[in-house]
C-alpha cells in the first residue's frame, strides 16, 4: 500500500515491520534494528537529522507494541509523539501585506494587552505580549491580520490540546474524547494512536480463538473487495471466524426504535449511543445529558456478545477506522477484547502477504440499513425503517449531526433546553464512520467502491435478519 501521506506511510511502514517480527516470533531481539532498518541513512528524508528521525521511528514502535508514550496516561488511546512533534514555531497572529496603514488603527485600539504597535510599514504585532485572543484580526477592516492557529489545536472539537513550556503539543486528557481528529490532521504526523497488533498475533499464534468483526464502513476501504473476501482473508491471517458488524446494527436499530418510541410517548430527547467519541462527548462536557443517551449498546458489543453466547472461551477482535472503539472497550463491559484500525489491519495483510481482493467468496450478514450505519445519517435511517416495520406511525424529528462540531453545537441547544428535535444522532467524524481518523482510503475513492458494493447486497429487512436469519433473542443489547 501505498499513500499520498507520508506520515501515514511511515506508520504503516513500521506497523507492518513490527507485525512481520511478531509473526516470526523475532520482535524483541529486533526492537534497536528497525529504526536502522527504516531509517538506513546517512541522509536524513524528512527532517533535520537522520538520528531525530529514528527516534521517531523508535516512538512509533513503542506506540504499535501499545506502550505508553512520554507524557501519555496509562489507559488513554491517543498520545503525543515527542521527537515527531516541530512545536510549531509561529505566531498564531500575523499582519499581512494587506495591511492599508490606515488612520483608523481598530487594530491597535482593540487591543487590550498592548500587543500592536503602528510604524511606517504598517502594523506590528509583539508575539511577547500578544494572548491570542483575534480581537485585532476581526476589527481590521482588510482582513490584513492572518490566523495561523496550529492544525492539531484547530482540529480539536473539545479543546483538550494544549502547548506545554516547551512550545510542544500535549493532551489533557479531562477533556480528550479520543476521537482522532488530531492524530488525522497533524502534517507531523506527532498524534498516534496505540495498537494491539502485537498482543493480537500473539493470541493468534498461541492457538486461542480469536474471531474478527468488522464495522461496515470497511467496504470500500480495501478496493473491491466484498464482505466474503474480507472474511476469507481475515481467516488467512489467523482468526477463527469472522463476522459483519452491520448484522449488530441492525440489532441496535431494532432496539433503539423501541427505545425511541418509549421516549416519545413520554415527551423525553434521547440521543444514540453507537459513536463512542459522541458519548465521551457527552459524558465529559455535557454530563446533564447523560440520561438521554440510549441505553442500547454499540454495534460493535452486540455482536461480541452474540458471538460469545456460543462460543464463550473466544476472543474478539473489532476492526474499524475509528480510534475510539479502543476507549469504548475499556468502559463497557463483556465487548470486543481488541480494537484494530484499517491502518493496522491493512499492515497485518501486508505482513502475511494476503490481499482481500484476490479472494472470491461473497457473503452478507447485515441488512443494507444495517451497513448504513457506516455514513452520516444512517444510524438514524436505519432506526426510521425498524419503526415502520413496526408499523410505529408517531412522526419524530431528528438532529443529524456530521462531524464533532456539529455535535456540539446540538448538545449544547439540548442542554439548554431548547432542542427542537426528539432525537440527535451524533457522528464524531463528517461523513460518518468510513471517514474515521485510521482509515486507509480517500473520501472519493471509498465512496466509488462502496456504491458497487452496495449494489450487490441484498434487500432483507432489519426485522428479519435479526429475528429470523439470526436469532439475538438471548443477546443483552443494553
Amino acid at each position: 500500500m501505498q499513500y499520498d501521506n507520508d506520515a501515514k506511510q511511515l506508520k504503516y511502514e513500521v506497523l507492518t515491520t513490527v507485525a512481520k517480527l511478531s509473526f516470526a516470533g523475532e520482535l524483541e531481539e529486533h526492537l534497536d534494528q528497525i529504526p536502522y532498518d527504516i531509517i538506513p541513512g546517512p541522509t536524513p528524508s524528512f527532517r533535520c537529522c537522520i538520528y531525530r528521525e529514528r527516534e521517531i521511528i523508535r516512538e512509533r514502535v513503542s506506540a504499535a507494541r501499545g506502550i505508553s508514550l512520554h507524557g501519555q496516561e496509562k489507559d488513554s488511546i491517543v498520545g503525543v509523539l515527542p521527537a515527531a512533534c516541530e512545536g510549531c514555531p509561529i505566531s498564531r497572529f500575523t499582519v499581512t501585506d494587506n495591511c492599508q496603514h490606515c488612520l483608523a488603527k481598530k487594530c491597535q485600539s482593540v487591543c487590550p494587552f498592548g500587543a500592536i504597535s503602528v510604524t511606517g510599514r504598517g502594523a506590528y504585532i509583539d508575539p511577547k505580549k500578544c494572548k491570542e485572543c483575534g480581537r485585532c484580526a476581526t476589527a481590521c477592516p482588510y482582513n490584513a491580520i492572518s490566523d495561523t492557529l496550529r492544525p492539531c489545536l484547530r482540529s480539536c472539537p473539545v479543546d483538550a490540546i494544549i502547548i506545554d513550556e516547551h512550545h510542544q503539543a500535549a493532551i489533557d486528557y479531562s477533556r480528550c474524547i479520543s476521537c482522532g481528529s488530531c492524530t488525522k490532521n497533524c502534517p507531523f504526523g506527532a498524534i498516534t494512536d496505540r495498537s494491539s497488533i502485537v498482543q493480537i498475533i500473539d493470541a493468534i499464534k498461541g492457538g486461542k480463538s480469536i474471531y474478527a468483526t468488522f464495522a461496515p464502513a470497511i467496504e470500500g476501504h480495501f478496493g473491491d473487495a466484498n464482505v466474503g473476501m474480507l472474511k476469507t482473508a481475515l481467516k488467512k491471517l489467523g482468526f477463527s471466524g469472522a463476522v459483519e458488524v452491520s448484522l449488530g446494527a441492525d440489532a441496535v436499530a431494532e432496539h433503539e426504535a423501541h427505545e425511541l418510541k418509549e421516549a416519545l410517548q413520554t415527551g423525553q430527547k434521547m440521543t444514540t449511543s453507537c459513536c463512542p467519541a459522541f458519548v465521551e462527548m457527552i459524558e465529559n462536557h455535557f454530563p446533564k445529558l447523560i440520561p438521554n443517551i440510549s441505553h442500547t449498546v454499540s454495534p460493535m458489543t452486540a455482536v461480541a456478545r452474540y458471538i460469545k453466547a456460543d462460543n464463550s472461551d473466544s476472543l474478539v477482535a473489532f476492526i474499524g477506522p475509528c480510534i475510539a472503539k479502543k476507549l469504548e472497550i475499556q468502559k463497557v463491559e463483556d465487548t470486543a477484547d481488541f480494537v484494530l484500525t484499517f491502518e493496522e489491519l491493512a499492515a497485518l495483510f501486508k505482513a502475511k502477504g494476503i490481499n482481500p481482493a484476490d479472494m472470491a467468496e461473497n457473503e452478507q450478514d447485515g441488512s443494507i440499513m444495517g451497513k448504513g450505519f457506516a455514513v452520516s445519517g444512517g444510524v438514524s435511517g436505519a432506526v426510521t425503517a425498524a419503526l415502520e416495520e413496526e408499523n410505529f406511525d408517531i412522526p419524530f424529528t431528528c438532529s443529524k449531526c456530521d462531524g464533532a462540531k456539529e455535535c456540539k453545537k446540538a448538545l449544547m441547544i439540548l442542554n439548554a433546553g431548547r432542542l427542537p428535535e426528539n432525537l440527535v444522532e451524533g457522528m464524531a467524524c463528517e461523513g460518518g464512520c468510513v471517514a474515521g481518523p485510521a482509515g486507509i482510503a480517500d473520501m472519493q475513492h471509498i465512496k466509488r467502491s462502496r456504491a458497487k458494493l452496495m449494489a450487490t447486497a441484498d434487500r432483507r429487512g432489519i426485522k428479519e435478519n435479526v429475528e429470523n436469519i439470526h436469532d439475538f433473542s438471548k443477546i443483552k443489547m443494553v
